[in-house]
């Protein structure tokens, strides 16, 4: 199955890619079809609701799902928010009873009663799950559509779901040049052919976007992760949500800074993914890389080899590459989502990639890049997702930065090596699914396991 870079990575806001910017589109896309329902015109009035179920209920006020849905039914789109004021205009939309159908029909739609957490057993599909209702004025049904938050900001509908494979629509892999579908083929491919792992991607992306393009679109991607990384190295203050969590990369950087101890690379790491994560909790603009809980780690190395080892875009562009084709694998053969399969689907994933990336840049080779990939994600097996308050913030900020250590910690001993290893990543990637499978749902982002029911609120 080939997954675009430019799905992989996207251009977003905070906190949350499932429980957010997923959200939010899927509204959008409801809202588009039902315009399209011609017959409703004919029935005054009527009202539409949002049920969240799962995950989405359990922790969706800390992940702002509530507000992404009004966004999305009001017609924004996680990338037109990048750089906009999204809590005045939320606190605009609130205040408005009715959504615009047409220039002369309107919906009954109120914020605070309309979308309800439904905290009973979730769809049996997947554990992001939102129901969109169209209702007449006796309650009954007209119109509706269920969407399923698949992570990284992918939505499926219900009639889509079941026929999606682990789980994400994809363009056939058989088209491309390079259709690789497994580590194994991937690297058999680049063997044979004598490419790197990033020529093959781009050979692939090239099926469906010019080279002019792509160049264009990495950039876009380098530049917001860029920026994103600077406002949090550049930004004080408590984080919303109510546990009055400091940001703290400022201060972390500034010591870095002036500091006449020698510092480490885990120190500038855990400054520049920190701060990724403080934008993200703040609701600010992030990339996706692969989600947004776990958006900091892949800008965290890259920003560092760029900011240290003075790279180029031409790195930047076989950097991001190479995690992208990381990651598509990792999706297409297990989950990125913390809801299905715990932290390990989200750092665990963004670690794998972001080692393959720093090892390609380096000079490693294609046998080397997959043990790098392979070393950073087996040691974050059986990580929970289990957010305090339902906030990106406890665990989810520093665990950022030691995911980016354990990234480039990968990077560097595969780097040091032949590439020739024991545990193949496919079969890392498969033991993430299967202990995903296994994992209690107190454990997948939904706050009633872990650190977020021993916590104590002081």
């Amino acid at each position: 199955m080939f997954i675009s870079a430019l799905d992989i990575f996207k251009v977003g806001i905070g906190p949350s890619s499932s429980h957010t910017m997923g959200p939010m589109v899927a509204a959008h896309d409801f809202m588009g079809k039902l315009r399209k329902q011609g017959t409703l015109s004919e029935i005054e009035p009527f009202q539409l609701r949002c049920i969240l179920k799962g995950s989405l209920a359990f922790t969706g006020h800390g992940h702002a799902t509530d507000k992404a849905v009004v966004l999305g039914l009001h017609g924004y789109l996680p990338q037109d928010l990048a750089s906009a004021d999204v809590k005045s205009l939320t606190t605009k939309l609130y205040q408005a009873t009715t959504l615009q159908l047409s220039a002369s029909e309107t919906i009954i739609f109120n914020p605070l009663e309309d979308v309800i957490f439904d905290f009973k057993d979730p769809l049996p599909q997947h554990p992001n799950g939102l129901i969109f209702e169209c209702i007449d004025q006796h309650q009954q049904v007209i119109f509706s559509e269920t969407y399923f938050s698949i992570g990284g900001g992918f939505i499926s509908t219900l009639a889509e779901i079941d026929q999606i494979k682990a789980p994400i629509k994809g363009q056939p892999a058989e088209q491309c040049p390079y259709p690789f579908n497994s580590a194994n083929s991937m690297m058999e491919m680049a063997l044979n052919g004598g490419l790197s792992i990033a020529e093959m991607k781009q050979a692939n992306e090239l099926l469906y976007i010019s080279a002019e393009q792509l160049d264009q679109a990495l950039q876009t991607l380098w530049d917001a992760m860029k920026t994103c990384v600077e406002n949090g190295l550049n930004s004080t203050g408590i984080l919303p949500g109510g546990l009055n969590v400091k940001r703290r990369a400022k201060n972390l950087h500034q010591q870095l800074l002036h500091d006449e101890t020698p510092s480490t690379a885990n120190d500038w790491l855990c400054a520049y993914a920190m701060a990724v994560n403080e934008e993200n909790a703040d609701g600010h603009m992030v990339v996706t890389a692969p989600t947004n809980g776990a958006a900091g780690v892949i800008p965290a190395i890259l920003y560092y080899f760029m900011t240290h080892e003075n790279g180029s875009f031409k790195d930047v562009k076989n950097f991001l590459l190479t995690a992208a084709a990381i990651g598509g694998l990792i999706k297409h053969r297990s989950s990125i989502s913390g809801a299905e399969v715990g932290c390990q689907g989200e750092v665990g994933s963004a670690a794998a990639m972001a080692a393959a990336g720093l090892c390609a840049v380096r000079g490693g080779t294609v046998m080397q890049v997959e043990q790098a990939a392979e070393m950073a994600l087996e040691h974050h097996l059986g990580m929970t997702c289990d957010p305090v308050k339902g906030l990106v913030q406890v665990p989810c900020i520093e665990r950022n930065g030691f995911g980016a250590i354990k990234a480039f910690t990968a990077a560097s001993i595969a780097k040091r090596e032949s590439g020739e290893h024991m545990m193949p990543l496919d079969s890392c990637i498969a033991a993430m699914k299967k202990t995903g499978e296994e994992m209690s749902h107190k454990y997948k982002e939904t706050s009633l396991g872990g650190l977020a029911v021993t916590w104590v609120e002081c």
